[in-house]
């Protein structure tokens, strides 16, 4: 006897088989398989080839899980000390960053017709570039040891911090919160991050001992069950789950750190591809083609805009020609959080859906393939001191010949 349920892993098994494929794909040309996989949402959603009535709820459920973790994992990057030494470093450059690439979407949204809260949805889904596609892009090309990666990670988590603030107001704004309840939101907001933040500061390597445990059955549950615990209340008090859960993984430190990223990097890739596939399930295919060249026009601007937020934050840090480059090549990436922000307004404005889509991919593929092959870039135009290097051997070599 057949039922519902025999359908829904059918759906589900052929959906995560094809992502495999994707994500193998992925490796073997060199690119980022994140915008592969919102492709392959976009195909089985709305105006898609398939549709899947019998696990898209399950699959909503774990695109909520998929922001979670990957939020998490970004946070266990750096320690509270890190942070804090991280933003009083790069508050210049965090304020170029918010100068240079807030702007290009606010004004392309005034001009598509957006109202203005939709418009500032789709400035932040310009501003802020994918700290989770930029740090494996980092970790895969072997570049976390160059000078420049500490600047690219500042600028990302000035981003993200920024976020503590950006997202409760616009929730609050968009769902039809008052002034008043919009700024209370936003005090409550900053006076959690502040104190869990101080918390990890002062207690953090205590509590992340008291968390560990030898078994790693139980400190899985423990990592898993306290993140979704303490971001489900930080999403009841409009906080966002995203920050709740990066704020988790900053207050973690010491051993502990090593064994989750180990435990949950495998969560973390199957519910983050989860995430990506349910956007594009959001998105009818249909109006795709009404915004490819609003797209198109707002990626070509952050491009420059992300480029140029890199080179003068490098130069700031007296980094060289080649890692200015590679930290404007790094920042073009955008992904996990500009389609957070956009599925915010999707139900508001239907157009902002396909939009942010179409923009996340052409920037994470563009941005790839840049910093990939960055140093290339660098090469062709010998500095100041190798033409002058070059020219001394010149005519020392040509002495030699008419001595001869």
């Amino acid at each position: 006897m057949h039922t519902a349920g025999d359908l829904f892993v059918i759906e589900l098994g052929a959906v995560v088989l094809v992502l495999a494929i994707v994500a193998r794909v992925a490796r073997r040309i060199g690119l980022p398989a994140l915008p592969l996989y919102l492709m392959v949402g976009l195909a089985l959603g709305d105006g898609g080839l398939v549709e899947l009535p019998a696990s898209e709820e399950f699959i909503e459920v774990g695109a909520e899980i998929g922001v979670i973790l990957m939020l998490l994992m970004l946070g266990l990057e750096f320690s509270a000390h890190e942070l804090i030494d991280n933003v009083r470093r790069s508050t210049l450059a965090g304020t170029v960053d918010i100068a240079l690439n807030f702007p290009p979407g606010f004004i392309a949204g005034l001009i598509l017709g957006f109202d203005p809260i939709v418009a500032v949805l789709l400035g932040g889904v310009t501003y802020i570039s994918s700290s989770g596609i930029v740090a494996k892009l980092v970790a895969d090309l072997d570049r976390i040891g160059n000078h420049e990666t500490s600047v690219i990670l500042s600028v990302l988590v000035i981003e993200d911090l920024a976020m503590v603030l950006y997202l409760p107001i616009v929730s609050g704004v968009l769902f039809g919160g008052s002034l008043l309840s919009t700024t209370v939101t936003v005090i409550v907001s900053l006076l959690v991050v502040t104190a869990v933040l101080a918390a990890a500061y002062f207690f953090g390597d205590r509590l992340s001992a008291m968390a560990l445990s030898q078994s790693s059955e139980a400190l899985l549950l423990t990592l898993l069950g306290g993140t979704l615990l303490f971001a489900g209340i930080a999403g009841r008090l409009n906080l966002s789950t995203a920050v709740g859960a990066f704020v988790v993984g900053v207050a973690l430190s010491g051993d502990i750190v090593s064994h989750a990223r180990g435990l949950l990097l495998p969560l973390r890739n199957l519910f983050a591809a989860v995430f990506f596939v349910f956007f594009g399930l959001q998105v009818d295919l249909d109006l795709v083609p009404d915004v490819a060249v609003a797209a198109v026009v707002i990626a070509a601007v952050t491009i420059a805009t992300k480029f140029a937020t890199g080179w003068i934050a490098a130069g700031r840090a007296r980094i060289g020609k080649p890692g200015r480059v590679r930290t404007g090549a790094a920042l073009i990436a955008h992904g996990e959080f500009s389609i957070v922000i956009a599925e915010l307004g999707i139900t508001r404005e239907s157009d902002l859906g396909a939009l942010a889509a179409t923009y996340v991919i052409i920037l994470t593929l563009v941005g790839a393939v840049f910093y990939q092959f960055s140093d290339a870039l660098t090469l062709r135009v010998p500095t100041r001191h190798h033409r002058s290097r070059w020219q001394r051997t010149s005519r020392l070599v040509q002495g030699v010949r008419r001595r001869r």
